[in-house]
């Protein structure tokens, strides 16, 4: 072991020389440590902003930025937080409500919106948080549609042909959207839509009776109606056709008589020429109806069908 005198002074060499190379591995451990340290606290202080979201940067609970450009930003370590709330468009089902129409009839209304956030600050300062601001916008929406419906009739809420749905729709989403401005949630609703109507359970059975009462009367009076159409259709036919058949008959009657006329006249020409054969004849003629087969004809002596049938003919 070397020993060195200075000054009074023991300096040990081999000691010496040992605390060196310590001392610069724990100043290279400090830089490290340091450096990544540093690193540390710039990744967990850099935050990506995507496309379709808003970036809210606050500092000890106020807004300090609004970034909705998508990129890389950075916040101040430990003071500043950040808040992430979407930018595209939302879709809100608003739970079941029951309701009463004009004609004070219950009926359950299940609706949705779509909406989504314009001013994120705004949302933030009045709001708090999304959840929030799709609380009071359910309430809006609910309070909007059972004052707009209560002025409508049951049917013309379920009647499609009938339905008042396109307009309600428009008017409800206006309405809401003015509620909204006024207390400045930064929020938009694009449109409010009943996704479905229904009946209170102890209603449908009622309802359906109704429903069908109303259906077969409606169907009684189109039977009605086709009866009486088939009866004037038959009557209209019946008489057509009696009309045909009296014109058909006093034709052929027209015809007849000129017929007979015509014959009589050709057989008054014929046998006016031999008013004998003429007499012959229609005596002839008269056996064909009166005797058959089984015929008992008495006739006196000098009767003419006795004569005839004896073989006289002058």
């Amino acid at each position: 072991m070397k020993k060195i005198m200075s000054k009074g002074k023991v300096i040990d060499m081999e000691k010496k020389r040992t605390d060196i190379p310590f001392r610069k591995w724990i100043k290279t451990g400090i830089v490290i440590l340091i450096t990544l340290l540093l690193l540390f606290l710039i990744f967990t202080n850099i935050f990506i902003v995507k496309e379709g979201e808003y970036k809210i940067v606050r500092q000890f609970g106020e807004i300090k930025r609004v970034i909705s450009d998508p990129g890389i930003h950075i916040k101040v370590p430990f003071i500043q937080t950040v808040t992430t709330l979407p930018k595209y468009q939302m879709t809100l089902d608003v739970e079941q409500s029951e309701i009463n129409t004009k004609d004070k009839k219950r009926m359950i209304i299940d609706n949705y919106a779509i909406w989504k956030i314009e001013d994120p600050e705004s949302l933030i300062i009045n709001a708090r948080t999304m959840e929030s601001a799709e609380a009071r916008m359910e309430e809006f929406v609910y309070s909007v549609v059972r004052s707009e419906l209560g002025q409508l009739n049951y049917d013309e809420i379920i009647n499609d042909e009938n339905s008042s749905r396109g307009s309600l729709n428009d008017r409800v989403t206006e309405q809401v959207n003015e509620l909204l401005k006024k207390d400045q949630y930064g929020i938009v609703v694009s449109d409010v839509r009943i996704k479905r109507t229904d009946l209170p359970a102890e209603n449908e059975q009622s309802v359906y009776t109704r429903m069908i009462s109303e259906r077969e009367s409606t169907a009684q009076d189109y039977l009605s109606q086709g009866d009486a159409e088939k009866n004037k259709i038959m009557a209209e036919t019946d008489r057509e056709y009696q009309e045909m058949i009296s014109k058909a008959k006093a034709d052929a009657e027209v015809i007849r008589s000129e017929g007979e006329g015509e014959a009589a006249q050709i057989y008054n020409e014929a046998f006016s020429k031999d008013p004998e054969f003429y007499r012959l004849f229609r005596t002839l003629e008269s056996y064909k109806k009166t005797i058959n087969d089984q015929t008992v004809i008495i006739l006196p002596s000098n009767s003419p069908y006795a004569r005839l049938l004896q073989g006289y003919v002058e």
